[in-house]
């Protein structure tokens, strides 16, 4: 059994909120909070646009399997993963064994009106980005899920509702 004691990882698809529960959760629970992304962002000194750019798709991924892995190694972390984290069935073993994972999880029409605008989302950067976001879903949903010890539905509450629900849930869950 998963306790309080473990990391928090949340996963699901960019713009689902991850960053903004996260922050909210980490700060009732006492932990300190890490987005994965932004974490990347700190070591190379690039914005993930830009190392897409350099490294490509493939370059940012070894990145982010590398950077899970040390942050799944400290302790009392609320973690934001990035949307494409699953891909690699190391990374989910990582998460899944390391610490208790959340996904919030919302669809691809509702995460294309929140994130429409945003150009630091290199996946995007197409014809259709719709299309892509509902592509994205598609492979990556059924990962999020294997991994998932709660799922949570975004977009019925407030950020800082939605993370008095997830406090109140793993407290429930977790050993004294």
């Amino acid at each position: 059994m998963k306790t309080c004691d473990d990391n928090i990882y949340f996963v699901g698809m960019m713009g689902a909120g991850k960053t903004t529960i996260g922050r909210h959760l980490a700060r009732y629970l006492k932990k300190r909070f890490v987005d994965c992304d932004h974490e990347i962002e700190a070591r190379t000194g690039a914005r993930i646009p830009l190392i897409f750019e350099i490294e490509g798709e493939a370059g940012f991924r070894r990145r982010e399997a590398q950077t899970l892995q040390d942050l799944s190694a400290q302790h009392d972390l609320v973690l934001a993963t990035g949307g494409g984290a699953v891909l690699d069935p190391r990374n989910r073993a990582c998460l899944a064994e390391t610490g208790l994972v959340i996904y919030l999880h919302a669809q691809p029409d509702a995460l294309y009106a929140r994130i429409r605008h945003d150009r630091n989302r290199p996946l995007l950067q197409v014809a259709d980005p719709l299309a892509k976001l509902r592509e994205l879903h598609a492979q990556r949903d059924p990962l999020y899920r294997e991994i998932a010890d709660i799922v949570l539905e975004g977009g019925r509450c407030s950020p800082q509702a939605a993370a008095r629900q997830l406090e109140r849930e793993i407290q429930k869950r977790c050993e004294p």
